[in-house]
């Protein structure tokens, strides 16, 4: 399963700087609007202790970990949506992604320039959300008349369950609201809501650039945009993504470390970051482990053990039998499969097993 998440923001508030950290890339990160015009792309792992822990029982081959994309997307202006800046260019390869992580400049720093001249991180969330805003809108209007024809024009219920989708939605971006506030308790509206791919409707983690100093305790900056956020239920970490590009240029793991403590930080922001994005993506981790390796899969909470095997081959998920469960607490505590089943630790699940968060699996199937 890959899993894309795409950083946003103004010029010149952090983007890439972030990006540098977080993929240990080199993107370019200048003190002028638009030094990104190509989205910058890398893939990382995600942060999980588990997978170290069972390989050091195993000792595999191979260490798999799971991995999640990071597009580095150029700076938005206002005007986008009308193709200001890099407009559609930008807009599109938000589109593409399945998560934002909305980077706001809370800092002073008068030696970095700020496209609208000063430091307000709440009024470029506002610019940012008003162009998505307006992309969305078109999007809706583009799709309009045709829906509204074929609802009224007899039993296209498709239709008309679109066309009450489009109205819900209209009505939320035309106060200023994010697409994301609408919910739909119907199975074939929340389809059709999705096939839309609004903007606005993707989940989204707001980041706090700060400096050094503010890294841990925040400032007056971080706490309006913690207050914002609250009222969307959205998520916020605060990282002084400079200081992230620094601990990721220390060549060995205790350097890092005696850096965190300095700092006062327990792990860095970059981990942290790459779970809230696990979070509000509603993903979790099974594993398969063994002496040729130790693999880390993604997948989505709730998801029966069928299409977890889907996760691996699709094959294993048309031909599924059943699966094998070992809970995670367990084969630590046993230390091998074959200890495992000696202690009747391993349970025997069929289609409707939900795979829980941290399940080593072994699935059985037939082609």
């Amino acid at each position: 399963m890959s899993l894309k998440c795409g950083i946003v923001g103004l010029p010149n508030v952090g983007k890439s700087t972030l990006f540098n950290c977080l993929s240990n890339s080199k993107a370019q990160a200048a003190n002028f609007p638009f030094c990104t015009i190509e989205p910058n792309v890398g893939v990382i792992n995600v942060p999980d202790e588990r997978i170290n822990a069972l390989a050091e029982i195993d000792k595999p081959e191979k260490i798999i970990p799971a991995t999640v994309e990071i597009v580095d997307i150029a700076g938005l202006v206002k005007g986008a949506s009308k193709g200001e800046g890099l407009g559609n260019k930008f807009l599109g390869n938000i589109r593409e992604c399945d998560a934002i992580i909305q980077v706001l400049r809370c800092f002073d720093n008068d030696n970095i320039v700020h496209v609208d001249g000063s430091v307000d991180p709440l009024r470029d969330k506002e610019v940012i959300d008003l162009e998505l805003q307006l992309k969305d809108l078109e999007t809706i209007e583009n799709r309009y008349a045709k829906t509204e024809k074929s609802a009224k024009s007899g039993g296209d219920k498709k239709a008309k369950d679109l066309l009450e989708v489009l109205d819900a939605y209209r009505a939320v971006l035309l106060q200023g609201k994010n697409a994301r506030t609408v919910t739909f308790d119907n199975k074939e509206k929340q389809a059709l809501s999705k096939e839309l791919c609004l903007l606005t409707s993707k989940p989204v983690i707001y980041v706090c650039n700060t400096d050094e100093a503010s890294c841990v305790s925040g400032n007056a900056y971080t706490e309006k945009v913690k207050v914002m956020a609250q009222e969307e239920n959205a998520d916020v970490l605060v990282i002084a993504a400079k200081t992230e590009e620094d601990i990721a240029g220390l060549e060995t793991y205790e350097e890092k470390q005696m850096f965190l403590q300095e700092l006062g930080l327990q792990e860095s922001g970059v981990n942290r970051l790459i779970r809230a994005a696990y979070h509000i993506l509603n993903l979790q981790t099974f594993f398969t482990t063994g002496p040729k390796e130790t693999h880390a899969w993604t997948f989505y909470k709730g998801s029966k053990a069928p299409q977890c095997a889907g996760v691996i081959h699709s094959d294993f998920e048309k031909g599924f039998i059943r699966a094998e469960v070992i809970k995670y607490d367990d084969y630590i505590r046993y230390r091998s499969e074959a200890s495992c089943r000696e202690a009747g630790k391993i349970s025997v699940e069929g289609k409707d097993y939900a795979v829980q968060d941290g399940d080593i699996m072994h699935f059985r199937f037939n082609v």
